[in-house]
């Protein structure tokens, strides 16, 4: 069967969206120029909203087990300790995943290559992207296999190949940012002591360092600047950074796994559609370390683009859907890229302002508002991504309680011990009342085929921000589509004439 949907990048980003479209039913086609998973990896952080879209999935709670809840950041500086910041739990009541996880991206990947072949789609490695052309039919991509040449068509195609995006680069697109000044290092390696599980950072002008725990191997993931007469070097080895790195993190490394070099940038790609053809993940923006947040950010384009595409693809919504993938996703991704950049350039600088932020903000007074609930629970937002939201978009409207179109579902516990997370699994548009649903709006769900849950009215949704007995359609991301406080039906009927959606299996209409 020919694909509908060739994905080109088998990382995170690029399997994440193969899952998620294999579960709509769309037959799907990965490659990777690649042997296999990464074996080098840096990104280390699975955040909030991640483990909420993996919960959509199935598997939150084994990427849980197979992590490492981070509970608590110790910050040095000139190789003493200056600060503890709690994160346990730090989103309580936001989130049914309050944490930080710490999962290096290369187990991460190896993880969902099992999850897309339980499906029945097997990632082609060793397979590169030479060349594709596309026009109202369709794409054709040759790709090369092993010298061969495959010819191979397709209806969309999805470049999530990385920084050196060959898609982004056919498409003849601008990728304008930055490339920081130092040379950075990544390495597996086992501490003697106790095991640490918790994030060790080290606050300096130009020798920023991590290190984080890992479960699958007990070692301990290490990411930070080159010091400079290791950058010097031709070829730098771990034993070049030992001297400098033990003392500024308070370790000593006793084994070594892998080690090795690589820069970082910051950009953002001019466009993250051109026609048939979209870019998601590092080839449509890549960041700086500061927060964890690239990865992350790439499965939430997979998670967007998605089921705008399973949609198209069966019939049940108009096109124009698609161009809503770029105005949601691009926005935020210009915003994080330049907020990560000005966190970390803070954190790095040798001036003034990164003198103050680590000799007395971090020592300070970020301990102290850690200890407040409210500057927890804002951090966590910040970290977390459980607030990004798409008010301006074409598919957002209305407003009730605190919840306005293009929202986050608020996450809800409910008094049996269940959530109103549970009905989201079904990676399909709903309707969501927090009371009484009106006959009305009843009827007109009934007939148009859209599952409509109705949860009695309790604290919890108030002080999640929801209205009572008002309705909210929402998207198959888990964002709300419309909120409705008096469910009314006419923001719904315009909405589903406007995308010519069609919900459940059949064709419906109000």
């Amino acid at each position: 069967m020919a694909p509908q949907v060739l994905i080109i990048g088998a990382g995170p980003t690029g399997l994440v969206l193969a899952i998620r479209l294999a579960r709509h039913g769309i037959a799907v086609r990965i490659v990777d120029q690649n042997s296999g998973p990464g074996q080098a990896s840096r990104a280390m952080a699975v955040h909030a909203r991640t483990l909420e879209f993996y919960r959509q999935l199935g598997f939150a709670d084994v990427v849980v087990n197979l992590g490492i809840k981070i509970e608590a950041i110790h910050l040095r500086e000139a190789g003493e300790d200056i600060a503890e910041l709690r994160l346990k739990d730090m989103g309580a009541g936001l989130s049914p995943y309050p944490f930080v996880l710490a999962f290096p991206q290369d187990d991460h990947e190896r993880f969902l290559v099992e999850q897309l072949k339980a499906l029945g789609v097997e990632v082609e490695w060793n397979t590169a992207l030479e060349s594709f052309t596309q026009d109202e039919w369709g794409v054709r991509a040759v790709l090369v296999r092993g010298g061969e040449r495959i010819a191979c068509s397709s209806v969309y195609l999805c470049g999530c190949d990385g920084a050196r995006s060959r898609v982004r680069e056919s498409l003849k697109l601008d990728f304008s940012g930055g490339t920081y000044d130092h040379l950075y290092y990544v390495a597996d390696v086992k501490t003697s002591g106790p095991e640490n599980r918790d994030l060790v950072g080290h606050l300096g002008a130009n020798t920023f360092a991590l290190m984080l725990p890992v479960r699958s191997r007990g070692m301990q993931r290490l990411i930070g600047i080159m010091p400079p007469q290791a950058e010097a070097l031709p070829e730098p080895g771990f034993e070049d950074i030992r001297p400098v790195l033990e003392p500024l993190l308070g370790i000593q490394v006793e084994q070594v796994n892998w080690f090795s070099t690589y820069r970082v940038h910051h950009r953002v790609a001019s466009q993250f559609r051109v026609g048939r053809c979209f870019l998601a993940g590092d080839a449509a923006h890549i960041h700086s370390p500061a927060g964890g947040q690239g990865m992350n950010t790439g499965i939430g384009d997979a998670v967007n683009l998605s089921w705008k595409l399973a949609l198209v693809l069966q019939g049940r919504g108009d096109p124009a859907l698609l161009d809503t993938y770029q105005a949601e996703r691009i926005i935020f991704a210009r915003r994080l890229v330049a907020t990560t950049d000005r966190a970390f350039q803070m954190i790095v600088s040798q001036g003034a302002g990164g003198q103050l932020l680590r000799s007395w903000l971090v020592p300070h007074v970020f301990p102290v508002l850690t200890g407040f609930t409210a500057a927890r629970r804002a951090l966590f937002k910040a970290l977390s991504q459980v607030q990004i939201h798409y008010p301006d978009s074409h598919l957002s409207g209305g407003r009730a309680g605190e919840v306005i179109g293009g929202d986050r579902l608020p996450w809800v516990p409910q008094p049996d011990g269940r959530d109103n997370f549970d009905a989201l699994q079904t990676l399909d548009w709903q309707l969501h009342v927090y009371g009484e649903p009106s006959p009305t709006l009843s009827t007109a769900a009934h007939e148009l085929l859209l599952p409509l849950h109705a949860y009695r009215w309790t604290d919890a949704a108030g002080d999640a921000g929801l209205l009572r007995d008002a309705a909210y359609l929402i998207r198959p991301d888990m964002h709300v589509a419309l909120a409705l406080p008096r469910q009314e039906l006419d923001s719904l009927r315009g909405l589903v004439a406007r995308y010519h959606l069609r919900f459940g299996a059949g064709k419906s209409e109000i």
